[in-house]
């Protein structure tokens, strides 16, 4: 594999290919470009209009849909809320999160499962999401079968780690940005804090990657694949054998810059209750177990919220 060039692998390979494929391009970039993903393309464009749509909507309205105390787990999130760890200015994006649905009675519902949130318009929101959020599931699941085996795992092994797990999928939107003196940007440099991340929008440029060597290289996929990326959740399980690797959304120059940047990431999650125990063959003399101290994956959530400025 070119040391800087990320591979487009199609979902519809042998098994046995997909599996080395998926975890060749995760163990050096900790991203893989997907395509053959089987999101049915017009389920994405009516999401890609629902999602201007709403955006476009009055500032108040839209306000009139965050729920404070949730730490943004559902409805709206307002422009510069959420900040990069470490970070001393706010990223430039507003958001909103679509999360699973749990009966009140799950033992579950009351770790961070919070109802969804479902705006009066624009038409058709709540149905067009909620199936785009069980395609992104599937796919997910599917990837993770694949990472399994890679692994030395059993390919149904994430099944019950990720069964009810605090998925959310996030309708970004980044207004445009003519002017960003301050030196805020978009997305400022961070690490997800999932199992993995499964995007859609990444054609319009902007996101970047941190190489190994320290350089920041463009992650521009094919139209419609998706773009996928190992989070500190996996990162933690796999003993730092899969990277959780630092990426951004830096400004667009010139014209661009006039234009709003939208895109959907499902932040895939482990079940909450899920008690992290490092994979035993990831722990080596060279690579000894930097986690000997287990927590559940809602205790992990919690304190990276907190970092992040969702929760205080």
């Amino acid at each position: 594999m070119p040391l800087q060039t990320l591979p487009v692998i199609s979902l519809e390979s042998e098994p046995a290919a997909l599996s080395r494929e998926l975890g060749e391009s995760f163990s050096t970039f900790g991203f893989a470009m997907v395509r053959d993903h089987g999101i049915d393309a017009d389920l994405i464009a009516q999401a890609w209009k629902l999602t201007a749509e709403f955006f476009a909507l009055p500032d108040a309205e839209k306000r009139s849909y965050f729920v404070e105390g949730l730490g943004g787990a559902r409805g709206y999130t307002p422009f510069g809320t959420e900040i990069a760890k470490g970070a001393k200015l706010h990223d430039l994006k507003e958001f909103w999160h679509v999360g699973r649905d749990l009966p009140s009675d799950h033992p579950l519902a009351a770790m961070s499962m919070f109802p969804n949130v479902w705006p009066s318009r624009p038409e058709g929101f709540r149905e067009t999401f909620e199936a785009l959020y069980a395609e992104f599931d599937r796919v997910g699941a599917r990837i993770l079968s694949r990472i399994a085996v890679w692994l030395g795992l059993g390919e149904t092994w994430f099944d019950p780690a990720i069964e009810d797990g605090n998925s959310v999928m996030r309708l970004l939107h980044y207004p445009p940005v003519p002017d960003a003196e301050s030196g805020a940007i978009r997305a400022g440099a961070h690490e997800d804090i999932n199992l993995i991340t499964l995007l859609l929008g990444a054609e319009e440029a902007g996101l970047e990657l941190l190489t190994r060597e320290g350089r920041w290289i463009g992650v521009s996929p094919p139209e419609g694949a998706l773009v996928v990326n190992i989070g500190d959740m996996l990162q933690r399980l796999t003993n730092h054998v899969l990277p959780s690797t630092t990426h951004r959304v830096r400004n667009p120059e010139g014209e661009r810059a006039k234009f709003s940047r939208y895109s959907m990431p499902f932040f895939l999650h482990l079940r909450s209750d899920f008690p992290f125990v490092t994979l035993p063959q990831c722990i080596t003399a060279e690579n000894p177990d930097r986690y000997p101290v287990s927590i559940t994956a809602d205790d992990y959530l919690q304190e990276r919220l907190r970092e992040i400025g969702l929760k205080k």
